[in-house]
């Protein structure tokens, strides 16, 4: 079994749509107190992380989306009884786990190996700092302007050839994006995105101001696949940036 920890960009159609399955099955097993792999290190890491599953599930459903693929299987946590309020409180206090089956950069390595003369993912496995750096920067930008300039920084100044400061980064990107971004982070984020891409989205010659963040990012999605602007298309932002749209501004 294997959850990843990575943006899930990076998963070929395979390993996205098993990933999938195999987040339903552990959370059927921690919900239904299954026996089968209950043991399982994959399994442990996630007891007590019931919110954090749940967003996993929504990032690997967004990505699905992106593709082309509906997802009609949401996740479901929690203990019986318990307010509706009080549950998502308390799943949310519980965090991500603190421990990985193995780190964010081996995870690069490990789907390095497994992909040799294989389909590719969405976004192409980085090669180096740089690269990492240029697929994660909007993400970082919807949720931390300070770290996002002092990323792009020390990034600039760093040799592609440094593995350390990849490793580095890689966790730390990682965890950056299990985060909330604000909702004024999230738009300035997508305007900066949508800079690039409004030529290929017609009919939009309202606003974007007047748009809601669904509607923007939808639009934004819909361009970045007309054009095919490489730079875009391997942006993490393109999909995770979905699960944290505040409901209100759902279209209805």
């Amino acid at each position: 079994m294997r959850i990843w920890d990575i943006h899930p960009g990076y998963l070929n159609r395979q390993s996205l749509l098993g990933e999938h399955r195999e987040l339903h099955a552990i959370v059927s097993i921690l919900v239904n107190g299954k026996k089968g792999y209950s043991r399982h290190p994959e399994t442990l890491r996630w007891v007590g992380h019931d919110w954090a599953l749940k967003m996993r599930h929504d990032l690997l459903a967004a990505e699905m989306s992106l593709r082309g693929f509906k997802e009609k299987t949401p996740v479901v946590t929690g203990s019986k009884g318990d307010k509706e309020e009080e549950k998502e409180e308390k799943k949310k206090k519980a965090g991500w786990p603190a421990k990985y089956i193995d780190p964010p950069p081996e995870q690069f390595f490990l789907l390095a190996e497994k992909y040799k003369e294989k389909e590719q993912g969405r976004i192409p496995l980085p090669k180096n700092t740089q690269q990492l750096w240029s697929q994660h920067k909007y993400s970082v930008m919807a949720r931390n302007i300070p770290l996002y300039k002092e990323i792009g920084r020390e990034v600039a100044c760093t040799s592609s050839a440094s593995s350390e400061k990849f490793s580095l980064l890689a966790t730390l990107l990682t965890e950056t994006l299990r985060t909330a971004p604000s909702v004024g982070g999230i738009r300035n984020a997508l305007q900066h995105i949508w800079g690039y891409v409004s030529d290929h989205v017609p009919h939009t010659e309202s606003k974007i101001t007047d748009w809601s963040l669904h509607e923007l990012l939808q639009n934004i999605q819909k361009g970045v696949l007309q054009s095919q602007e490489p730079y875009l298309l391997a942006s993490t932002a393109l999909s995770e940036l979905t699960i944290w749209l505040p409901v209100t501004t759902c279209i209805a």
